[in-house]
């Protein structure tokens, strides 16, 4: 009787603790998951963290390189990727260019960060959806990878990257066209070190053969 009840506890405990975990798992959401939007409509799960000195988004550089991959919550069927090609996606964060759920995720995200975003219908596609891949009232979640921030093209902060851009490439070509006269430089060094150098020999041998000749005599 004893053991009929230990085994009766501990099926029951096992049962409780696949119970508890069941809703974690059909949910799609790790433990671990920030709720971004507050009602639980974009939620995000660090998969990779930046380095402490990375930087993200702002006024100044709100311009976001991304690679990413979507997936349909209730299938996993990747819709969509970046990895195929190998190319990034840029946009403005904060401009509505892109579904709500990606302007508010990416704005906590720092460059070298990778991050699950799960987004709920009213942050992704709605009720419309966006066929033929992505069908009405659809939860997506993006895996994320934040590559790279930079200024508004025609921004005087963009403006004042492309003029450094400018004069670093004006010093490289500078440096190469020195580094280029020295090597020829060099090189003329060398022809006339050779050349004084086989007139030398021509000269020695000269030598040779007249002191040849006075002892043949």
């Amino acid at each position: 009787m004893v053991e009929n009840t230990d085994c009766a506890a501990s099926f029951i405990l096992d049962l409780d603790l696949i119970s508890f975990e069941l809703p974690g798992l059909t949910s799609g959401i790790m433990a671990d998951a920030i709720d971004l939007s507050g009602d639980g409509g974009v939620m995000k799960t660090i998969v990779r963290r930046a380095k402490s000195d990375a930087v993200g988004p702002t006024d100044n550089v709100p311009v976001v390189d991304v690679h990413y991959e979507g997936v349909l919550a209730e299938t996993g069927e990747v819709f969509d990727s970046t990895h195929e090609d190998n190319t990034v996606f840029s946009f403005e964060v904060g401009k509505g260019t892109v579904i709500k759920a990606w302007d508010i995720a990416l704005k906590t995200m720092k460059v070298g960060e990778v991050a699950k975003i799960a987004c709920k219908p009213d942050y992704a596609y709605g009720s419309a959806g966006s066929p033929p891949d992505i069908p009405a009232n659809a939860t997506l979640i993006f895996e994320v990878e934040l590559v790279a921030c930079r200024p508004r093209r025609g921004s005087s902060l963009s403006i004042a990257s492309d003029e450094k851009a400018r004069l670093e490439e004006l010093k490289k070509q500078r440096e190469n066209i020195a580094a280029n006269k020295e090597e020829e430089k060099r090189k003329r060094e060398e022809a006339k070190a050779a050349a004084a150098a086989r007139v030398q020999a021509k000269l020695e041998g000269k030598k040779g053969h007249g002191k040849g000749k006075g002892k043949a005599k």
